[in-house]
């Protein structure tokens, strides 16, 4: 069983869209709400960086 030794493993998602949330405690909510926070920052951060590439891009072809 070597072959699968050396496979790389799958990150464990900590949070899933949609997943049940019944099960988890009032902590595990914050720590998980936490989480996304700092997800939703990461990913305007993201679009904020494309957008100022996508408008230096479009004046740059406006000039030609």
């Amino acid at each position: 069983m070597a072959i699968f030794d050396d496979e790389p493993k799958k990150k464990q998602r900590l949070h899933e869209i949609g997943q049940d949330l019944s099960l988890l405690s009032v902590d595990e909510l914050s720590e998980r709400i936490v989480l996304l926070r700092e997800e939703i920052s990461r990913l305007e951060a993201e679009r904020t960086a494309k957008g100022a590439t996508k408008s230096a891009a479009e004046a740059l072809f406006r000039r030609g």
